[in-house]
């Protein structure tokens, strides 16, 4: 996999994240930069875990699935893109209520670790569907967390002026990316290239 399409995969990851972080900003009116640091902190450190645990659980059932290992990575890919579309598509949900509770408390910051986790099940799932590839997973999920630290940061801080919508349609661009993505994977595979390293 090239370093592009590890990038966008980071930005795309990222996306539901920066909704979540928009709706906390619109909460919060005027954001202070520490506040906002610190949300892009945790969703990016939970967000960067999540792959790798969904890696560790890809690998341990590759050697059963070798065969279908790009179709299943299409597959979860493809899922995962329509899921966001229409998550950007549809209502506004609860999420950036959660994430725009109290601040500067243990009950605030759990609230964030919760909606971080929240957002990066996708990941997760990426992570199962990146262990049937040649790819170096720690790489991936540094990408993946760094971009959702910077994502998050920046919406908080623009959340008041973005509005929701933005964070929405982000989402749905998100998901278009997993689908491209998932669709060069198997185009790879079904024309016999060799993948992109």
């Amino acid at each position: 996999m090239s370093p592009f399409s590890i990038l966008l995969i980071g930005l795309a990851m990222s996306t539901d994240a920066f909704a979540a972080a928009i709706g906390k900003g619109v909460a919060m009116g005027r954001p202070r930069l520490s506040d906002a640091l610190r949300t892009g902190l945790i969703f990016g450190v939970i967000e960067a875990i999540t792959p790798i645990l969904g890696w560790l659980l890809g690998k341990a059932a590759a050697v059963y699935v070798q065969a279908w290992d790009h179709w299943i990575a299409f597959a979860l890919l493809l899922g995962l893109g329509l899921h966001m579309i229409a998550n950007g598509l549809g209502k506004e949900d609860a999420e950036p209520d959660a994430a725009a509770a109290g601040n500067g408390n243990a009950r605030s910051f759990w609230l964030l670790a919760l909606t971080g986790l929240a957002t990066s099940i996708d990941a997760a799932a990426i992570g199962v569907g990146l262990a049937f590839l040649e790819v170096h997973i720690g790489i991936v999920a540094l990408v993946i967390g760094l971009c959702t630290f910077v994502m998050v940061t920046i919406g908080v801080l623009l959340g008041s002026k973005l509005g929701e919508m933005a964070g929405k349609r982000a989402e749905v661009l998100g998901g278009i990316v997993l689908i491209v993505i998932g669709a060069g994977i198997l185009y790879e595979h079904l024309g016999h290239a060799p993948l992109a390293g």
